[in-house]
């Protein structure tokens, strides 16, 4: 247990006016050094020897952010008797017109905070999708959603190919049931999800799944269907692998023209229409289908693709 410093310690630090309204900015907002500078109108050696008294007693902590510092009270980390007297003194700091005008230009400066964000926001507008897929990635507007599934949550990724959908959803659910039948997609995808022990990776045909009735909590057949002799077998048997109330999730072409691809990429189907696809659904025991066409992305080549979500009642 950390011993409480003595209350005349406390006491000398305090006993600065300018410590006092130093910290009752701390109080509220997360500040550089600069910032202080400019919000209590000092120069930056004053600021920061008295910013260092401040954190040797305990009152203030720093994080570093880049090349800079962030500094704000300890708060949750002062202890009881600390926490009583910076009480009496803010009621009394706070009431002092320097006090009233160091809160208004804190103010100012984070305003010009936002300033500096909004500026670049609009000179940068039209660019913000090639900017963001610069810095993060082109995937950062879909994967972390995954976060929004049950942790609890086990998934059938039905058909995983090299097992990209089976990565990204291994990190947010309690398990990933991956299922391929060809031996060198399984073995990419082993390569990929192996460092998740959490997927379990499994060799079997999707008319019959190596998985138990009711397994699984959500079933994922992405861009799978097309490469099926029977779609509506796929789906009976995705229905049975699922609990009741557990959640189909398909995602495949709408309907195209492109003959091509049987030849080039083994295609079976050339896309599924919305009236095909609800009735294969309904008629695997699944509760009102929704399908969803996917906006296009700008760089894709291929046919226009849908989303298709459905209940298993």
């Amino acid at each position: 247990m950390i011993q409480a410093r003595p209350i005349f310690d406390r006491l000398t630090a305090l006993a600065d006016p300018t410590r006092s309204r130093l910290l009752l900015l701390l109080d509220q907002h997360e500040l550089t050094v600069g910032e202080l500078c400019t919000a209590l109108q000092l120069p930056q050696s004053t600021v920061s020897r008295h910013l260092k008294t401040l954190a040797d007693e305990g009152w203030v902590s720093a994080r570093a952010e880049g090349t800079s510092r962030r500094y704000a009270m300890s708060g949750p980390a002062l202890d009881p008797s600390a926490r009583g007297l910076w009480q009496l003194v803010r009621d009394q700091v706070s009431t002092t017109p320097s006090a009233r005008q160091d809160l208004v230009r804190a103010e100012r400066v984070l305003q010009e905070r936002r300033t500096t964000s909004q500026a670049f926001f609009s000179s940068t507008a039209g660019q913000w999708d090639r900017v963001r897929a610069e810095l993060y990635g082109s995937r950062t507007d879909l994967v972390p959603l995954a976060a929004l599934l049950d942790p609890r949550s086990v998934v059938g990724d039905l058909g995983c190919g090299s097992g990209q959908t089976s990565a990204g959803l291994a990190p947010f659910v309690a398990r990933v049931v991956a299922v391929d039948e060809s031996s060198a997609m399984l073995a990419a995808a082993r390569e990929r999800v192996g460092h998740h022990a959490n997927v379990d990776l499994r060799s079997g045909s999707l008319e019959a799944l190596p998985i138990d009735d009711g397994a699984l909590d959500i079933a994922v057949l992405s861009l799978v269907l097309h490469f099926v002799v029977d779609p509506a077998a796929v789906i009976r048997e995705a229905a049975r692998a699922l609990r009741p109330g557990g959640c189909l999730l398909i995602v495949d072409m709408e309907p195209h023209e492109r003959e091509e691809y049987r030849s080039t990429m083994g295609h079976l189907w050339l896309g599924f229409s919305v009236e095909q696809m609800t009735s294969w659904l309904e008629s695997a025991g699944f509760a009102t289908p929704r399908i969803v066409p996917l906006a296009p992305d700008p760089q894709a080549k291929g046919p226009a693709l849908f989303t298709a979500r459905a209940i298993r009642s």
